[in-house]
């Protein structure tokens, strides 16, 4: 038992390690890389939560080191494949280097997080995997989507946009369940269905389709408080 009360940060550990390990191929090797250790990184994110609460071992410095991480797999890593992106595009030396905004702000979301005790249920502003989601399957976007970030003008505006999305003050649901009734729950079991879908469909060019719903059924409920 002693052991096993160590588990949540081991597996922490291993998120971060996917974000060290994911900026070296995505710089060694390809950009693509970089969203297979995002999805990695989110297993980790998520089993290290579910063990803290399954084993009771929740503890301030499981807390710190989850957002320390989780800067560096879900900030770093996608701000370099933004950077990545730009600079193929852009002619300017000094542009590609927006894209570090995205490490600041999630840098922000995360510290804000960790002394908000009322983001349990739901999240204030975008979650930072989410975003990290979002900006590392954009290389896989197929034609016509694909001239979104073919134009390094449309990629700094991506990422000031989700920079901004991650320290807004709009509310956005979480997907933890306490129970699994419709009436309590139907808002998650909608975007679940229709992301299995889109992903069914697009594979790995849906992801940011399904990032983008989430965002919107989250702006859509703060308006009509469904």
């Amino acid at each position: 038992m002693k052991l096993l009360r160590h588990l949540p940060n081991v597996l922490t550990c291993g998120n971060l390690l996917c974000g060290c390990v994911g900026i070296i191929f995505t710089l060694q090797y390809a950009t693509s890389f970089a969203a297979w250790f995002v999805w990695a990184a989110c297993v980790f994110d998520f089993l290290d939560g579910f063990a803290a609460r399954t084993l009771k071992v929740s503890s301030p410095i499981g807390k710190e080191l989850d957002s320390l991480a989780d800067v560096v797999s879900f900030g770093v890593l996608p701000a370099i494949v933004m950077f990545q992106m730009i600079d193929i595009f852009s002619s300017s030396a000094f542009l590609p280097y927006t894209a570090f905004a995205l490490v600041v702000f999630s840098a922000l979301r995360l510290a804000k997080f960790n002394v908000d005790e009322n983001q349990k249920d739901s999240f204030i502003g975008l979650p930072t995997p989410a975003n990290a989601l979002f900006i590392t399957s954009l290389i896989f976007l197929k034609p016509p989507w694909d001239f979104f970030i073919s134009n390094d003008l449309f990629l700094v505006a991506i990422t000031l946009i989700f920079s901004l999305l991650l320290v807004s003050p709009w509310e956005m649901f979480g997907l933890k369940f306490k129970n699994f009734q419709w009436a309590d729950n139907k808002v998650r079991f909608t975007f679940i269905v229709i992301s299995v879908l889109l992903l069914a469909v697009g594979q790995a060019a849906a992801l940011p389709f399904v990032i983008l719903f989430y965002i919107l059924i989250s702006l859509l409920m703060r308006w009509i408080r469904i």
